[in-house]
């Protein structure tokens, strides 16, 4: 083992049960500090790392990279999982900014609390191959849960960490972990599933419906997907349509100074917020909007008569506009 000097392991980390034990690993295979690394985008934040960090007692750096991988979302080289989860493309990005990092603030390590086979697309020993491959870190990518079922990384022939004290799970069992956990005093650790929403089918179909409906969709536009109904409008606009009154109010706290916001204030409805990328068809927008809101209300379609709405946002607040 090093004599030498501090050995600093930079560690991306997710928050979830694997990433914490990747950190107790390290500590526990001789490496003097360990430093997390997470990112966030509109698809996955940095909550759960945030609050991993607080329990494991260590320095947290948090990396917004919603530009840069919205670029691999919409184009991934290595295609997609499941659903919309270009994770390959993903994970080797990730690598390649801890390696910047890590250069920069002198870290000795980059690892990571994957484990070989737990993800069939992404974890398999090909999937791991291609992310070092992207990354410029070919056998420089230390993985402690599983280090044992690869070969060695740089870090390991160096004696910056005793290989003898790393892992070898593999699989989907969570049950490895879990002793491990308890063995290190982990408790209240979050459940493995979820945390990015490219993986889930709903989210999926709805941005892979707006991507090909409009191409210059940005990344604040994305966000707004995970709340209600989506509707494509217009050439290149589209509306989200709240579902209950949760997802209304959200809706309200989504919406920026060039969205707009309609409603029914004679009526109970739901909210609708208008994307539009042509700012001079609003009135037809409108029309088809609120014909739309007015079918998810009960009292509004009984009611034979015109209309009256609400529209804020974009244009004068508190305007109000019949249909």
């Amino acid at each position: 083992m090093h004599t030498h000097k501090k050995v600093r392991a930079l560690v991306l980390l997710s928050g979830g049960l694997d990433s914490q034990l990747a950190v107790k690993i390290l500590q526990n295979a001789g490496v003097d500090e360990v430093v997390a690394l997470t990112f966030e985008t509109p698809f996955f934040n940095a909550n759960k790392a945030r609050i991993a960090v607080e329990k494991l007692g260590i320095k947290i750096i948090v990396q917004d990279i919603s530009e840069e991988h919205f670029r691999i979302v919409k184009n991934p080289s290595r295609g997609y999982g499941k659903n919309m989860n270009p994770c390959i493309d993903c994970h080797g990005m990730m690598f390649r900014i801890a390696k910047e990092i890590a250069e920069k603030e002198g870290f000795d390590i980059i690892a990571t609390g994957e484990v070989l086979g737990q993800r069939p697309f992404s974890q398999n020993k090909q999937a791991l191959r291609s992310v070092e491959k992207i990354a410029g870190l070919e056998d420089k990518i230390l993985r402690p849960l599983c280090a044992k079922n690869l070969a060695e990384t740089v870090y390991e022939k160096e004696g910056l960490v005793d290989r003898e004290k790393l892992m070898d799970f593999s699989g989907k069992s969570r049950k490895p972990q879990m002793a491990l956990a308890k063995k290190f005093g982990l408790k209240d650790y979050p459940t493995p599933a979820g945390g990015c929403r490219l993986t889930e089918p709903g989210y999926s179909k709805k941005l892979r419906k707006l991507l090909e409906h409009n191409s210059e969709v940005t990344t604040r536009d994305v966000t707004l997907l995970k709340t209600g109904r989506l509707f494509l409008i217009g050439e290149k606009s589209f509306v989200i349509i709240g579902r209950d009154k949760e997802e209304n109010e959200e809706l309200k706290n989504l919406a920026s100074k060039e969205n707009y916001l309609i409603n029914m204030p004679d009526f109970a409805s739901p909210t609708a917020l208008i994307v539009s990328k042509e700012p001079d068809n609003f009135e037809n927008l409108f029309s088809i909007v609120a014909q739309k809101v007015r079918g998810y209300s009960r009292e509004a379609r009984e009611y034979g008569g015109e209309i009256g709405f609400r529209v804020s946002g974009a244009v004068e607040e508190g305007r109000s506009m019949k249909c």
